[in-house]
């Protein structure tokens, strides 16, 4: 992947560890994939609803976090400039996709952090993973995780690291668009969550879809993929599925309690995406089947 082609985001924050506020990279301004799989994990050896669980660690310990840390440019890194190239590219898709829908794209943040930090969505260490935070519209990107990617996940390669990346920003994008809104108007009705069929796993996957279709777009603004760059991002979204963590972790599946989607349904939707390039195709919401 060609992401030294990508125009430099000013919304990558730097962030210390232990929970301070952002400081800015470059001179600019949910639980990820990793948490859900820790919180179903602990969830499932104490006998625990992990719904429950979720639902604790989103309302942190009363309200959003207060950030004061005064912001500062740190010393670059070749991490820093790939994840302000790959954000600053979602910011120019996104922002095309809405203006060609006559609306205006609101860019989220990405903090970069290590260890801890402290977010609207209460307190996150490393194990949670990347994820979004839709109370303060936020994506966290824990550094070491792309070395867990690669290392643990088995899926090397740039565009592994910048699907993760896109799939976060799905996250903001359906923030934008109410689907967060209607998804917990429809979990308070008692449409399941959690299952094969459940909300968590449509909404999971939908990310997975506006990531497919960022890929598209950012390809034909930049023309930046290489051979086997597709291949990785389908290793990486396979690696995740919740049928293969649950393999690994337990030795056998149980769909009932899925909240990302398989490992082919993960890559199917981002394939629809990437090959469509059209956000019409990611109705993950009014699909059967999965």
């Amino acid at each position: 992947m060609l992401w030294q082609k990508g125009r430099r985001s000013d919304n990558v924050v730097s962030s210390e560890g232990g929970g301070g506020g952002p400081r800015r990279l470059g001179g600019g301004p949910g639980l990820g994939i990793g948490g859900i799989i820790i919180v179903f994990l602990i969830s499932w050896a104490l006998g625990k609803n992990p719904l429950e669980m979720l639902s604790l660690l989103s309302q942190g310990d009363g309200g959003p976090a207060q950030q004061t840390q005064t912001e500062r440019a740190p010393e670059a890194t070749q991490t820093n400039e790939f994840v302000r190239a790959v954000l600053g590219s979602t910011e120019d898709v996104w922002s095309q996709i809405y203006r060609s829908a006559g609306g205006q794209y609101k860019q989220p943040r990405l903090v970069l952090f290590q260890g801890g930090v402290n977010s609207a969505c209460g307190m996150a260490n490393s194990a949670v993973g990347p994820f979004y935070c839709p109370g303060d519209q936020q994506v966290y990107l824990d550094t070491s995780f792309f070395d867990e990617l690669s290392n643990r996940f088995k899926a090397s390669g740039d565009f592994a690291r910048a699907y993760v990346i896109a799939h976060e920003v799905g996250h903001h994008v359906q923030n934008l668009m109410g689907v967060m809104r209607k998804t917990e108007e429809m979990r308070r009705r008692g449409a399941p969550m959690e299952g094969a069929d459940g909300l968590s796993v449509r909404q999971e996957l939908q990310a997975d879809c506006f990531a497919g279709v960022w890929a598209n777009q950012a390809q034909r603004q930049l023309q930046w993929l290489e051979a086997g760059d597709v291949e990785s991002a389908l290793a990486a979204a396979t690696a995740i599925g919740d049928d293969k963590l649950q393999k690994q972790a337990r030795g056998y599946v149980v769909p009932d309690s899925f909240t990302h989607g398989s490992s082919a349904q993960r890559v199917r939707w981002f394939r629809q995406g990437f090959e469509r390039g059209d956000v019409n195709a990611c109705d993950t919401f009014g699909s059967q089947p999965l």
